[in-house]
């Protein structure tokens, strides 16, 4: 059987869910490649160890399938072309391409700034679109194709003390949406899943943070 590669990005905890859905991809059969940038993790609340990324790509190896990463900042606009060339070249064709990396601090109309609403741009915005349009030009065959973008339920519910975060990650829904038929004649399919309220650490920021929208 013609094995198939998937892409993820944003893999460098062991509690988070680039992890799990690797694992998940893993155990059907899929060779992963993954991306991780520990500057931004350490940035946050939750921290990581140097180890983790290797530890994951144990656990993945472990299941059976070829795994490989990439520490690489994605907020560039070279790194796209740079990714898929380094995937390519070590694991082949990409058939999958998971958009789980994120840029997430609290902001609210008093602290958001320019700086900060551009830090955010450019990954939830930028990196997931040029990851997208990079990956439609190099799959080479007419079926079987899969874009999946994380996103966060922002047109469900208010994040007040999330703003910067909340409106670029609310354009992956319409990114998501505007591509949708376009991609179907090339075979690929996308999608944005909210995966809902997860334990990843993020959690730890919530509860020190976050206030009922009707307080």
């Amino acid at each position: 059987m013609e094995r198939k590669v998937a892409l993820v990005t944003g893999v460098s905890r062991l509690k988070g869910m680039g992890r799990a859905i690797c694992l998940e991809l893993a155990k059907r059969n899929f060779d992963i490649f993954f991306t991780y940038w520990t500057e931004y993790d350490n940035e946050m609340p939750w921290k990581v160890n140097s180890m983790e990324p290797d530890m994951i790509q144990k656990e993945i190896i472990a299941l059976g399938v070829q795994c490989e990463k990439l520490e690489l900042d994605l907020a560039l606009e070279t790194s796209p072309d740079l990714l898929f060339q380094k995937a390519n070249d070590k694991l082949g064709l990409i058939s999958v391409l998971v958009n789980n990396a994120t840029y997430s601090t609290m902001t609210n109309i008093h602290n958001l700034n320019a700086s900060e609403l551009d830090r955010h741009y450019a990954i939830n915005v930028k990196a997931t679109t040029l990851l997208s349009t990079t990956f439609v030009k190099q799959f080479n065959i007419d079926h079987g194709g899969r874009i999946i973008n994380l996103t966060s339920g922002q047109s469900l519910g208010k994040m007040s003390t999330e703003i910067a975060y909340a409106i670029t990650k609310g354009s992956v829904e319409t990114l998501t949406d505007t591509l949708s038929s376009v991609l179907a004649s090339r075979g690929i399919t996308i999608n944005a899943v909210n995966p809902g309220p997860n334990d990843t650490g993020w959690i730890i920021t919530l509860k020190k943070n976050w206030k009922p929208s009707f307080l």
